[in-house]
């Protein structure tokens, strides 16, 4: 897959400002995409859409959307909702996701549009509905009857009846039958979803803008694709419960290593079906997104496995995937597909050669380039043209944050590089070295525009509080800003070629 010489900046939506506490698919959303346009950007590119507590990377369903993202002014602007719905609305932190908060807010507020149309849509609407439903079949249902029974019971899947964790049809049929509003409103949810989420799309790729979403590797242990697809996960028969769990070895993030509780696949099984569900994951997500990034690509070649009752990840061993027979299938199902992976972290000769093969585009992080050695990797001097260049992902620190921690002998060295004898501008320092690089796609958070300190990093891989709740205040992206980015694009040779 070819990419053009071209830029774009990383931002989640749930990082717009709004006045219900928590970004949505609104109007902020429209006015960040005529910010990426006016500023010659091409790219932009998300955090894992959907559902989920906090952690996108942690959710309830991986072909569905969060439905905290969906706008209520837009639903009110179908007369689902009405301005006196907003009246009353509580103080939202302006820099923060108070999550809780949110929930408490929003989700009446989705519940009472949801009962608006049941009883005021048009047939026009309704027909939508219903094809939407069809359409999305084979992972809605599962996804619905899941929340339903979650919302219900208020557990997680396996502790739920013995005959709903083994889906017995006759009791499923049952119980679909007694929780039929509840299976109506998550699917009516999942319709606003996708029909605000795909009018923004296509408002960004009239605008020039391309979408590049992430397809995190696992899924978490509960969710609705490991309850309706046991057999292709790594669990125990009788309690369900994961017999390995992914994570990571000790690395830049964390000296123990990372244990990430989501079972890992069972793989020969996986093969055996012809890689279904993996092939059914990069299909669905190609409706919502231009580009795929593929997360944590190493364990499509071999994954870190961990015995569940194990604190650290010292302790867990490398076993293989079978990733090229799942990108063949993938290929021969679905053709050749624009993709770009995470290939950070622990990579081996079989991990290059695996990239290689299928010609997938890696990523270079500026923040892990200057330790000294003229010949590494992440060093602009040293790039394939066929990669991404970041300043940072949105498992680093800013720049701002980033630099301030360092020795003043790493920062005399990083500026000697720079050629600059100042780090008032350290963040444009490195964005521009992302531009000017020769990596055919730079991509730059938005915090390392805006010069933010580590108050503004999205996750820190070694904490479990106080990750995913960054926002951005509406005033922030101005004229002079824009004008910055525009001109630093084009002198990169980064801006879009005008026809």
């Amino acid at each position: 897959m070819f990419f053009p010489r071209s830029s774009g900046v990383l931002l989640h939506p749930t990082c717009f400002p709004s006045r219900f506490g928590i970004g949505d698919l609104g109007y902020e959303a429209y006015q960040f995409i005529d910010f990426l346009a006016e500023s010659n950007q091409q790219y932009w590119q998300i955090l894992p859409l959907s559902p989920c507590d906090e952690n996108p990377y942690i959710s309830y369903g991986s072909m569905a959307g969060n439905p905290l993202l969906i706008s209520p002014e837009k639903l009110r602007d179908e007369g689902l909702l009405f301005d006196s719905d907003f009246w009353h609305l509580p103080e939202f932190n302006s820099d923060k996701v108070e999550f809780e908060k949110v929930k408490q807010t929003k989700m009446p507020l989705l519940e009472k549009a949801c009962e608006h149309f049941k009883v005021n849509a048009s047939q026009a609407q309704q027909k939508e509905f219903r094809e939407f439903c069809e359409v999305a079949q084979n992972w809605l249902d599962d996804y619905a009857l899941f929340m339903a029974f979650r919302d219900t019971f208020g557990t997680p899947w396996y502790e739920w009846k013995p005959e709903i964790v083994k889906r017995d049809r006759q009791a499923i049929e049952s119980w679909q039958r007694r929780l039929a509003p509840e299976i109506f409103l998550q699917k009516y949810w999942q319709f606003e979803f996708h029909r605000q989420w795909s009018n923004l799309k296509n408002y960004a790729n009239e605008k020039r803008i391309k979408i590049i979403g992430d397809i995190p590797i696992y899924v978490a242990h509960n969710s609705a694709d490991v309850w309706a697809n046991r057999e292709i996960f790594c669990l125990d028969e009788a309690t369900n419960q994961p017999t390995l769990v992914a994570g990571t070895p000790p690395d830049y993030f964390s000296s123990s290593g990372q244990v990430w509780t989501n079972p890992v696949y069972n793989w020969e099984k996986l093969q055996q079906q012809n890689f279904g569900w993996w092939v059914q994951r990069f299909k669905t997500i190609l409706d919502d997104v231009d580009v795929i990034r593929i997360d944590h690509f190493r364990a499509f070649q071999a994954y870190w496995a961990i015995k569940p009752e194990e604190t650290s990840a010292i302790n867990g061993k490398w076993v293989e995937a079978p990733g090229e027979a799942l990108f063949k299938q993938v290929q021969e199902q679905l053709g050749e597909l624009p993709i770009v992976v995470e290939d950070l972290g622990t990579i081996t000769k079989e991990v290059v050669e695996l990239r290689e093969l299928f010609h997938f585009p890696g990523m270079k992080v500026l923040q892990f380039a200057f330790n000294g050695d003229p010949d590494h990797p992440y060093l602009p001097i040293n790039y394939p043209r066929h990669c991404l260049v970041y300043t940072g992902t949105h498992d680093n620190d800013t720049i701002v944050g980033w630099f301030e921690k360092l020795s003043e002998g790493e920062k005399d060295s990083i500026l000697a590089y720079l050629g600059c004898t100042s780090s008032d501008e350290i963040h444009w320092e490195l964005i521009r070295l992302a531009l000017s690089s020769v990596a055919d796609q730079a991509i730059i958070p938005v915090q390392d525009l805006l010069g933010l300190g580590s108050e503004a990093r999205m996750n820190n891989p070694s904490q479990t509080q106080g990750n995913w709740d960054w926002r951005y205040r509406g005033d922030r992206l101005t004229e002079e800003l824009r004008d910055r980015l525009k001109t630093i694009t084009t002198t990169y040779g980064r801006a879009p070629i005008q026809h």
